[in-house]
């Protein structure tokens, strides 16, 4: 609060606000202080002249606590209505509160200051830890595909004469299936840096939901993945209105991190239905699940489990649950009772029954 206070509001207007508060406490304390007493007050002075420390730049403090200290003087101590003071005790408590009031608005401001500092350290060592975390990652699944493709080339420039068209094709698909993973990681840090920015504002349009699980699934199995996927969605499902391209990215994510983080003879299992215009897709699986201490962490940017083999850059999951919010849904992740993990996805959007006239 006293951040956005002390950046986004001019020192004009923090001058106001500095005036406005001591002066709306000197009317409140004015209007007890047949009850209270003047001593009293002074110590009501001095707690709004430390909250205003607390929220604004050292200058509209310093005026606060003199005309805090100027207010006290010819309103509350005695003889009233003038600044002269009629006793000694009185003088020196005058001299004593203008000195505190000024040493705590100044020592305020300066715990305040050492706070920023420190805030902006802390800020600046999680960047390099995530840069770190991010070129390391990227060290490896950026240069393995991209020294697929190197070699794979030089094969084939260099190699012609002695390569069967059995060895050509299969460096062809080595070139394609490495371009793809390329693909994927230059995309996922593309999305993330969209995410980051507030960029992503989804594109709703008529989509049906089993035609495009089918297609990612079919994407995700051109890479020759060892799991076998089984979709269970009902033909009579309903036209959904949103962001195919969003979710789609979502699902790609969501089961190409389970065909990497399983074992090869893992079941993976899709469904989908609708509950009163909200859609519902769980994808889980038969394998080791997520540890529970780390499930609060999965869904952080660049977040990869300590056990985890190496690669992968902790990014797919964290678009998971960006491009989900901004598709206004949800992403529910939970471990099986039996093993495994489960993901739910719950989207809110509009429906549309037309497309189930052809199974009538």
């Amino acid at each position: 609060m006293s951040e956005f206070l002390l950046y986004k509001l001019s020192k004009q207007k923090q001058y106001f606000f500095s005036i406005l508060l001591v002066s709306l406490v000197s009317i409140l304390s004015f209007a007890l202080s047949q009850y209270i007493g003047y001593k009293v007050v002074a110590f009501f002075l001095l707690i709004t002249v430390s909250i205003i420390a607390m929220i604004f730049d050292i200058l509209p403090v310093l005026l606060a606590a003199a005309l805090s200290a100027l207010i006290w003087d010819f309103f509350f101590i005695p003889p009233h209505f003038t600044f002269q003071i009629g006793s000694i005790e009185d003088r020196f408590l005058m001299l004593m509160y203008f000195i505190v009031a000024l040493i705590s608005s100044v020592l305020t401001f300066k715990i305040k200051q050492v706070e920023k500092k420190w805030r902006q350290k802390e800020e600046k060592q999680n960047i390099i830890k995530l840069y770190n975390t991010l070129l390391n990652s990227l060290s490896h699944e950026l240069r393995t595909p991209i020294a697929t493709i190197i070699g794979a080339s030089d094969n084939l420039q260099m190699n012609t004469k002695n390569l069967s068209p059995g060895n050509k094709a299969d460096l062809l698909k080595e070139i394609s299936k490495a371009s793809f993973r390329l693909n994927q990681q230059v995309e996922n840090l593309l999305n993330s840096s969209r995410i980051e920015a507030g960029f992503v504002q989804p594109k709703k349009d008529w989509c049906d939901i089993m035609e495009l699980v089918y297609d990612v699934v079919s994407r995700v199995e051109e890479d020759k993945i060892a799991q076998e996927i089984h979709i269970n969605i009902n033909p009579a499902i309903p036209l959904f209105k949103l962001d195919k391209g969003l979710l789609e990215q979502v699902l790609y994510n969501l089961i190409y991190n389970s065909t990497l983080y399983t074992n090869a003879d893992t079941d993976i299992y899709i469904s989908a239905a609708c509950y009163a215009d909200i859609l519902e897709i769980v994808i889980e699986d038969n394998g080791p699940g997520f540890p529970s201490e780390e499930m609060n962490s999965v869904f952080d940017k660049f977040y990869r489990l300590k056990n985890s083999r190496s690669g992968g850059t902790g990014l797919g999951l964290s678009i998971v649950k960006g491009f989900t919010e901004a598709l206004g849904g949800r992403v529910i992740l939970q471990n099986k009772p039996l093993g495994g993990a489960q993901f739910t996805l719950q989207i809110p959007c509009e429906t549309s029954y037309l497309k189930n006239l052809k199974h009538v």
